[in-house]
């Protein structure tokens, strides 16, 4: 197992931050190259990397594709990223993909779209901010715009979000708790949950016991200062290692109608918050179906969450059937864990663990103007965020393939509930949630679309020595 280079991957990659439950993201975009990577150089020396442990602020940077063209790096340099991060979320084929569709297209977006002054081509640099609290997070912005602004930069949006003190997401369910162990950065970790790093950072072997596709440039190009990074081979350096790709979406959550939808499908509210929590996978608490399938334990108080807050189990071991944790629920199709089609549960495992990103996902309290004298409506949501080295395999095929596609395990007209359904489903097209019951299962019809895509981007988060690189092109 090789070790990690802490030093020099960035923090947020390795780390939640879970002290840092304040967040700014800020979208910049670059008016002047060479004043933007003046400002690179100096706040190469502020990114937090994977040793950073201050309690107060962190702060990690990427770059989108035009973000990268903008500072200047060469079209025979970019074509050695990944297909997926150069084509972007407004291509048309990856719209289908995703289902980034109705509603959800990037037509429609308030950023990363088509349209506006934060359309994809103008989206260039994600600066993320995270401090302990909202004031120290507000003085910290407060230093570090004024030194963005003088140094070619424009400030194009800013996305506010935290961790709220329950850590349950908007639907009201404990999110965050089933995340992936990096082999060589987590110590005593289940090996059953352990992934191997090239999953999610380039520069290291995968599951397949290969290298992840990094961007190799020419070590004797004189675009950049090359020493700063590692020689791969004769004449090459990677650009890529230390480095991975960053999935970012903003989630509307529409709660009224996620728990309305629950309400008129079940005759009392506690059937409700069971159907909703067969949708998820977990119960509100976080404890898992497959483990407690009659009640949520997080309702008695007595009850230490840390007997019940718990991702060790299995679905070919536990549920095979599907009996406590349906096929369709959003948990198992995101992670089916060891059950994978219809091999057995180590051939499973192993295949799953090809398919795992790590989560980021911080929420989201917006308040949206309505007409003249009307008080402002309060949206909600998910900044979504997953890092991963290979886009294709890892976040696209679990959105298209497990949460998109009707298709999954046992069933046929089954989307995921929570982020797979279709808004306005044309005519003839059947969306239901299938609850394995003994002797007959039970379907929940006509679901509905409880989230929308509101902007999102393909970027790339490299390693503090690459940032160094793109500050001397």
């Amino acid at each position: 197992m090789e070790a990690l280079e802490k030093n020099d991957i960035q923090g947020f990659v390795l780390k939640g931050y879970g002290r840092m439950r304040h967040t700014r993201y800020a979208i910049l975009h670059v008016d002047d190259a060479a004043l933007a990577k003046a400002w690179l150089s100096q706040i190469s020396l502020e990114v937090s990397d994977g040793n950073h442990h201050a309690r107060h602020t962190s702060l990690n940077i990427a770059f989108s594709y035009p973000g990268l063209k903008a500072l200047g790096l060469r079209d025979d340099n970019l074509r050695q990223f990944a297909r997926e991060f150069r084509e972007g979320l407004t291509n048309a084929h990856r719209q289908r993909l995703l289902g980034d569709e109705g509603e959800d297209s990037p037509a429609n977006w308030r950023w990363g779209g088509m349209t506006g002054d934060a359309r994809a081509e103008n989206v260039h640099i994600l600066l993320m901010v995270f401090a302990a609290t909202e004031a120290i997070l507000t003085e910290y912005w407060t230093q570090l715009e004024p030194v963005i602004l003088n140094h070619g930069l424009s400030v194009i949006s800013k996305l506010d979000g935290s961790l709220s003190p329950d850590d349950k997401e908007a639907f009201g369910f404990r999110d965050g708790i089933s995340q992936p162990q990096i082999a060589g950065f987590h110590r005593d970790t289940n090996p059953h949950d352990t992934v191997a790093a090239g999953e999610f950072l380039l520069g290291y072997k995968n599951e397949y016991g290969v290298y992840p596709e990094s961007p190799i440039i020419p070590a004797t190009e004189q675009q950049g200062d090359t020493r700063l990074l590692p020689t791969i081979g004769p004449n090459q350096k990677d650009l890529g290692r230390n480095g991975s790709y960053l999935v970012f979406r903003q989630m509307q959550q529409h709660v009224d109608r996620f728990w309305k939808f629950m309400r008129a499908n079940t005759p009392n509210e506690p059937e409700a918050i069971k159907l909703a929590s067969k949708m998820i996978g977990r119960w509100p608490s976080g404890a898992p179906l497959v483990l407690f399938p009659d009640q949520d334990p997080g309702e008695d108080p007595s009850i230490d969450p840390k007997t019940y807050v718990v991702n060790d189990y299995g679905y070919a071991r536990q549920d095979k059937e599907g009996l406590r944790c349906p096929f369709g629920a959003h948990m198992r199709r995101a992670n089916p864990r060891d059950v994978f089609e219809d091999n057995d549960p180590a051939l499973s495992e192993s295949l799953t663990k090809k398919h795992r990103i790590i989560r980021r996902g911080r929420g989201y309290k917006l308040s949206i103007p309505t007409a003249p004298g009307q008080p402002p409506q309060e949206e909600v949501g998910l900044h979504f965020m997953c890092f991963n080295a290979d886009i294709a395999h890892q976040f696209e095929f679990i959105q298209h393939t497990w949460a998109n596609f009707p298709r999954f395990d046992r069933l046929h007209n089954d989307p995921d509930p929570i982020i797979g359904t279709v808004g306005n489903p044309p005519h003839g097209l059947v969306q239901d949630f299938t609850v394995p019951q003994c002797p007959v299962n039970r379907h929940v019809h006509n679901l509905q679309r409880f989230v929308t895509i509101r902007g999102g981007v393909y970027l790339f988060c490299p390693s503090i020595n690459a940032i160094k690189y793109f500050a001397s092109i």
